[in-house]
């Protein structure tokens, strides 16, 4: 599950170093990356309900390892953005069907628990990776960076012959692969399906916002080093894993529409402090990080809770349910780029705005959810 996170993650020490050799905008490798990972999974999630979940694994950490490669030999900004665009064609595949494998093994108050225990994985196996990437690039080259990751994709091929198949025949679905994309217009009518799977899109905007922006903001505005920035995106991660203890405990005791009620809100008010920080003064380093790590935070149950009360609705669709949620969730760092993009960044603002609309939105979605059903209806 953290092949999302890592592959984007380990160069963001790089990117202003790769924007210089490169003279272009380094940003569109994240924008390149999403769109590959959020369109590919669309075809992985009903190929996976028709074939089970083991050999589109397979198939997607080749394609992950080529892409990795092809990124590592690139000496332009097109060439890396059509590299890392196949890149995520494979890499979609490892988280997208590990909430789909859980899905298939757990009900739905265990599921919440095991997705927050593999969203605790997810975000430690990433927390070097600015770190790594910093040490690299102020050593060696960014080139380093992508043959890291060839190697971590050979690896993680050898250890899927470990895994076993959560899909069986019997279960799978046997319509035409043709008719099996239909399903993605019944998850689409299914309104509190789509608002959980909208909420966690929404804050994922936010989230991207800050992965994309942030080693602008931190290594240009406030002039720090690559290789002290990839710590400081770390203290994030401290925070997600932090909360992810905590919601293994709190899955138990409230229902998971509670939970995403309040950690929604507390993220928009967090970014709230945030904005008004920047618009009324010039908020110092710490103010940014402490007011970030809040947002970071809530992350430890946000994504497990609102996978998992989405993927309850439709079990039977679990292939591709988890697609579309992540299709959209991932997806939408798309807006984060294009927006920051077109904003730019020669302050903290547009990072900020940014974060502060789309947490609203997030919380927004789940008003009208209520808190004490097992399955959720809205008013």
């Amino acid at each position: 599950m953290a092949f999302t996170s890592l592959s984007t993650d380990v160069y963001l020490s790089a990117m202003p170093v790769m924007e210089e050799e490169l003279n272009g905008n380094v940003e569109l490798t994240i924008t390149g990356f999403l769109i590959g990972f959020a369109i590919a999974q669309l075809v992985w999630g009903p190929i996976s309900d028709r074939i089970g979940r083991k050999k589109p694994l397979f198939i997607g950490m080749v394609l992950f390892i080529i892409g990795s490669a092809g990124c590592a030999l690139s000496n332009s900004i097109t060439e890396i953005v059509c590299w890392r665009v196949f890149q995520a064609i494979g890499a979609c595949t490892a988280p997208m069907l590990a909430r789909a494998i859980v899905r298939d093994t757990f009900e739905r108050t265990e599921a919440a628990h095991t997705l927050t225990t593999l969203m605790m994985i997810m975000a430690i196996a990433p927390i070097g990776g600015p770190i790594l990437g910093g040490f690299i690039v102020h050593y060696a080259s960014w080139h380093w960076i992508f043959w890291l990751l060839v190697v971590l994709g050979v690896a993680m091929f050898a250890a899927l012959f470990l895994l076993n198949e959560s899909h069986p025949p019997e279960k799978r679905v046997t319509a035409p692969l043709s008719h099996a994309f239909s399903h993605y217009a019944t998850l689409l009518k299914n309104g509190p399906f789509m608002r959980f799977t909208l909420s966690l899109a929404s804050f994922y905007v936010a989230a991207y916002a800050f992965i994309t922006g942030s080693s602008h903001v931190y290594i240009r505005l406030y002039g720090v080093s690559p290789d002290i920035y990839g710590w400081l995106f770390a203290i994030n991660v401290v925070g997600i894993v932090g909360v992810g203890f905590l919601n293994r405990k709190l899955v138990k005791i409230w229902s998971l529409e509670k939970l995403l009620k309040i950690s929604t809100t507390v993220s928009a008010l967090a970014m709230l402090v945030l904005v008004g920080g920047v618009v009324f003064f010039d908020p110092p380093l710490p103010f940014v990080m402490t007011t970030v790590l809040v947002f970071f935070s809530m992350n430890g149950i946000i994504a497990a809770c609102a996978t998992t009360a989405a993927l309850d609705l439709v079990p039977e669709l679990a292939g591709s349910g988890s697609a579309l949620i992540g299709s959209l969730q991932y997806g939408s760092g798309i807006v984060s780029s294009l927006l920051l993009a077109w904003l730019g960044n020669d302050s903290v603002l547009p990072m900020a705005g940014i974060m502060l609309v789309f947490t609203l939105i997030s919380a927004l979605l789940l008003v009208r959810v209520h808190v004490n059903a097992q399955h959720p209806h809205t008013a």
